[in-house]
């Protein structure tokens, strides 16, 4: 059958317009008291425990607080400071279950991951040996390897690369428990610093059981482990709306002696939803959502007041999903 080129060419807009326009718009159906959310410095994660508290990490101000049912003032239960059960400088949190918390934070320089009582109780924790090293940037924030982990109430997993696997699970005491997740090619090889960058990601526990694990720079990608660490599948993470992000990502990455490499961010956070659905919010103001089998499903974008880029995923029992920043509710169940 001959096509005209003028039909050809209504097609060719109309297969375009039908990727550009099927993004699902979802509106925030509760949120913080404006006063509530305006006492934050810089909220980084919003979390519910069991008990229906909201749990705030402000990373800016170096500190975590709850809020209580009614209340009319946040409660500071982790303060600044570079003393045990205290954070300065924190660059990661995540909460269990059962209201426990880990901060991952750098005194000094050094690594350190502290976990937590939902009262703020220091339940102890470790020093990772080294030093961290700035790789990542996401808008004027620096990420290092330490900028996510999972806590899974009874080990932290960690985004370690330059040791070789792409997740290591650590014992409260800081004991490494195993390794897994061969490290993918970049084409950085011989430069072992971006290669590492390259490999940096968010490593997240599936309630049926096993991981995923999202890079956070590069080619987007995520892959799927089963629980003993055996790779399931790998996907590409793509989509018109992530088009300018790879189409900037550079090849080389010159630099003066005793420089760090700077790498873009094509990913903000990640999340796994009580259903085992994967959630990707991107550096654009998407969030992209996958089944358990790797297939897209939705594309969406948060609205409140404007279109929210999320920093951090949280799902509740209710079926809400918790937004930062601001910490809007959303339905997580369409």
């Amino acid at each position: 059958m001959l096509v005209h080129r003028p039909i050809a060419f209504v097609l060719v807009l109309f297969l375009i317009a039908s990727r550009t326009t099927n993004v699902e718009e979802r509106r925030a159906t509760g949120s913080l008291p404006a006063h509530l959310a305006a006492a934050f410095d810089e909220m980084a994660a919003c979390h519910l425990s069991p008990t229906g508290e909201h749990l705030i990490f402000d990373r800016r101000a170096h500190a975590v607080y709850t809020i209580a049912r009614g209340a009319e003032a946040p409660k500071r239960i982790v303060q600044i400071g570079s003393e045990t059960g205290r954070i300065i400088r924190p660059t990661a949190f995540d909460s269990a279950p059962d209201g426990s918390f880990v901060v991952a934070d750098a005194p000094g320089d050094q690594q350190r991951v502290q976990f937590f009582s939902p009262t703020g109780t220091t339940l102890g924790g470790f020093t990772m040996p080294g030093r961290g090293v700035p790789q990542i940037t996401l808008g004027d924030l620096v990420l290092s390897g330490l900028a996510t982990l999972e806590y899974t109430g009874q080990t932290v997993l960690i985004s370690q690369p330059e040791l070789g696997s792409l997740i290591v699970e650590y014992l409260p005491t800081g004991t490494p428990l195993r390794t897994f997740g061969e490290l993918r090619p970049t084409g950085q090889e011989k430069d072992p610093q971006v290669h590492a960058a390259l490999n940096v990601g968010i490593s997240l526990l599936i309630p049926q059981g096993g991981y995923y694990f999202v890079f956070l720079s590069g080619v987007p990608l995520f892959r799927k482990y089963d629980v003993a660490g055996q790779l399931v599948y790998e996907r590409h993470i793509e989509g018109i709306e992530l088009d300018p992000y790879i189409a900037r990502i550079p090849t080389t990455w010159p630099r003066k002696r005793g420089e760090l490499p700077i790498i873009p961010a094509t990913v903000r956070t990640a999340a796994v939803d009580p259903d085992g659905n994967l959630w990707i919010s991107l550096a654009a103001p998407y969030t992209y959502v996958y089944d358990s089998s790797g297939d897209k499903r939705h594309t969406l974008q948060f609205r409140s007041a404007g279109i929210i880029s999320p920093t951090s995923l949280f799902f509740a029992r209710d079926r809400r999903v918790l937004v930062t920043p601001g910490c809007y509710a959303f339905d997580a169940t369409r």
